[in-house]
């Protein structure tokens, strides 16, 4: 069982970006896929979430900070979970997890209720 995390990179202010999660050796769609990110010296956050309720369309979860700005989904043909990244600040530089959980969590930033995690991407927004 394993998570691939991808996509990361160096990219401007107000840029754009789309991560990828792939899973190998189980099916992402019966799990829950949540991205999280640090930065050195700080705690971990929660970012984006969705939900294996009701299929590949599940709902969705947003942190405050991101809301507006990122949209999470999955593609279950490709095993893959997207987070597209759009009007990036420089506070957004961080390494980007993303992680599995079985059954949906209660808490969906407990990052506990997340059995499996991926390496991270680093994300860089700077001119």
């Amino acid at each position: 069982v394993q998570l691939q995390a991808s996509g990361g990179g160096l990219v401007q202010p107000g840029g754009s970006l789309r991560l990828s999660c792939t899973g190998s050796g189980f099916t992402l769609g019966a799990y829950a896929i949540g991205w999280f990110r640090q930065v050195p010296r700080k705690e971990r956050e929660g970012v984006a979430s969705v939900y294996s309720a009701y299929g590949e369309y599940g709902p969705t979860f947003y942190a405050d900070v991101v809301k507006g700005r990122f949209a999470i989904w999955r593609d279950n043909a490709k095993n893959t979970v997207y987070l597209q990244m759009n009007s990036l600040k420089s506070e957004d530089t961080a390494v980007y997890f993303c992680a599995a959980a079985r059954p949906d969590p209660r808490l969906v930033w407990n990052e506990a209720e997340y059995t499996y995690w991926g390496q991270g991407t680093l994300v860089t927004v700077s001119s």
